[in-house]
């Protein structure tokens, strides 16, 4: 069986990432991309559907794990009667033929260690051919080949390949797996102590261009850390997550495909990166993002492919029992067709804040934000399946229609501000008419809130994004009302929920209810608590976040505050990133928060005495 996910570590190479666990198994590997066929699917099974254990042959007294420094090369020591061993795992960026090498280390006495590679292509189904070559031990199945080579002796044992050995103080051992196609030679071999210390160099050197100099500098570095790691280097796309149908609630259906790039992740992550330094970083980001795009905007898409791929077929794998029995276990998403109107809104304003900071402007990118607001100046009036992707009937979202505000305001301001050529009075006014309306059909006064969707009486976390984007600001007694009742209604032990998920909701979900809490949202609900000038409060709602995460500084989507554990695909980029934009708010006045805001005095916006309808 898996491991909680709080005793998962992650190691990549910005093509693809692996979970090792704290038994020193190598749970999830997924190559060469980050959506290619799991070879390693124990974390969604068994071991028989995947895994490489090494670990002390004999009873393990006690485990202690470590990232070298700012790096993502992992350290973990197991201490046994006749001593201690560590294993230090790390995957070498480089631009083909990704590698996972372990390096087993003698720390104290003679331990002895057990080495189990079970290889199955395509999740678990498929068992490789193996044979030897020159000392390398081949493993081919279809299109994929994985080679290892080691100066220890290995041999078949049960469709498994495995090692025994032993390691005295100062020995190090070490083993290189690398994945190549399946119709090549093996690649050259890899000088595994030279990998390691080029593999340090990399991240240390990254790590120390972050400008972030606050309180919580490692606790920022950490979390940019995994979304570097996340990111697909080739192309610069940032995937949510490196795993698929990891629960929201242990034994639930709502086990999703993450290892894709959202468009609602946009403009969180380019400020993320831009405000801590990494404009390379952010350039990619947004050049993936309008690549992604290109096209009529008709076929916008709510997530793409690492490479920018639209066919996003969802399917299920029957032969995996799931995450602790949680069925089905899907890849692929077929939220991938949904109409969710705030893509746009995250389009138009990803770029609003690229131009902000300075990023060159492409003539032909504007071109392309033009022909989205021609074609929103209609299709915002319509209703959608909204951001939480719900699988219920569409609806007049308000989220969805904020956002859509969003785009027609960032529109005006790039002709305002940046001198882009546009129909601003026509902009405009399309802006005034969504804001009116918004106030009017999104309010409700017995209930002094927003609402998810007009003439609803349900509350949503996303409602919280309206003071964080502009549309009303924090102090309006609307907003101050709407974050009192999220406050109210839906935290459970200081955490926010999405929304409430019970049989009443069942029908605009679309799916039987229990999830955890949205850790993005419980950032979210620190910014507003911010803004609100109580600043006290939303520390303490931050440091309840930071407590959660793993000894490696590891988050998941969702954290379960009753059986208090993780839960969700994990890590998750868009937690992270709130970390990272939550950090900066509470260190400096006019954080992410207010800056995102970008609020102009406008006639936009509807006075809090209106008569909004119930």
């Amino acid at each position: 069986m898996a491991l909680p996910l709080e005793d998962y570590g992650l190691i990549g190479d910005m093509q693809t990432a692996a979970l090792v666990g704290k038994d020193g198994s190598i749970d999830w590997l997924c190559m060469p991309r980050f959506d290619s066929g799991a070879c390693f699917a124990a974390l969604l099974g068994e071991p028989k559907h995947g895994r490489w254990l090494m670990t002390p042959a004999g009873d393990i007294r006690k485990v202690e794990r470590r990232y070298r420094g700012h790096s993502l090369v992992l350290e973990t020591e197991f201490e046994t009667a006749d001593g201690v061993v560590r294993v230090v795992d790390f995957m070498p960026p480089r631009e083909r033929d990704p590698d996972v090498i372990r390096i087993v280390e003698g720390v104290r006495g003679r331990v002895p260690v057990r080495m189990e590679l079970v290889i199955r292509f395509d999740y678990g189904s498929i068992i490789p051919w193996v044979r030897r070559l020159n000392g390398t031990l081949a493993c081919v199945g279809g299109p994929d080949a994985l080679c290892l080579r080691t100066p220890i002796e290995t041999q078949g044992e049960n469709l498994t390949t495995v090692a025994e050995f032993s390691v005295s103080e100062g020995d190090r051992v070490p083993f290189v797996l690398t994945w190549y196609p399946s119709n090549e030679a093996p690649p050259r071999e890899l000088e595994a102590d030279k990998a390691l210390e080029d593999t340090e160099v990399f991240w240390m050197e990254w790590a120390s261009r972050c400008e972030y100099d606050g309180e919580w500098r490692d606790d920022v570095i950490g979390s940019l850390t995994v979304l570097k790691a996340l990111t697909y280097a080739p192309t610069g796309g940032i995937v949510a997550a490196p795993t698929t149908s990891l629960p929201e609630a242990i034994g639930g259906v709502r086990n999703w495909d993450y290892r894709f790039c959202w468009l609602r992740d946009a403009t969180f992550t380019l400020y993320a990166l831009l405000t801590s330094g990494y404009t390379a970083e952010a350039r990619a980001w947004r050049d993936w993002l309008l690549r992604a795009v290109a096209g009529d905007p008709a076929d916008l898409q709510i997530m793409y492919g690492a490479a920018g791929e639209r066919r996003l077929t969802e399917l299920e794998i029957p032969w995996l029992p799931g995450y602790e029995g949680s069925k089905p276990v899907r890849t692929g998403n077929a939220a991938s067709d949904q109409l969710q109107l705030d893509v746009y809104g995250e389009v138009l304003d990803a770029m609003h804040q690229a131009r902000r900071a300075g990023l060159e402007p492409y003539d032909t990118a504007w071109s392309l934000q033009v022909k989205m607001l021609d074609y929103l100046e209609d299709l915002w009036r319509m209703p959608d399946e909204g951001i939480w992707e719900v699988r219920g009937p569409r609806r007049d979202f308000v989220h969805s229609k904020v956002m859509a505000w969003v785009a027609f305001d960032r529109a005006v301001k790039a002709v305002e501000r940046y001198e882009r050529p546009g129909d601003v009075e026509r902009w405009k006014r399309c802006r005034h008419e969504i804001h009116q309306e918004v106030c009017r059909e999104g309010f409700d006064t017995e209930l002094g809130s927003f609402v998810q969707s007009y003439g609803s009486k349900i509350l949503d976390a996303s409602l919280l994004m309206i003071p964080l984007v502009g549309f009303l600001p924090a102090e309006d007694p609307r907003v101050r009302g709407t974050i009192e009742a999220v406050e109210r209604e839906l935290c459970s032990d200081g955490f926010v929920l999405r929304y409430p998920i019970d049989a009443e909701v069942a029908e605009v979900d679309g799916l039987p209810p229990g999830e955890g809490a949205f850790l993005p949202c419980t950032f979210w609900l620190a910014d507003c608590l911010f803004l609100l000038g109580r600043h006290d409060e939303a520390r303490r709602t931050f440091e309840k976040l930071l407590a959660l995460r793993n000894d490696l500084g590891l988050l998941s989507e969702e954290y379960d505050p009753h059986a208090k554990r993780l839960v969700g695909n994990f890590p998750q980029a868009f937690t992270h990133v709130g970390l990272v934009n939550t950090a900066y708010n509470l260190s400096k006045p006019g954080g992410a928060a207010e800056e995102r805001c970008d609020r102009d005095p406008t006639p936009d916006v509807t006075q809090a005495t209106s008569s909004p309808q119930t």
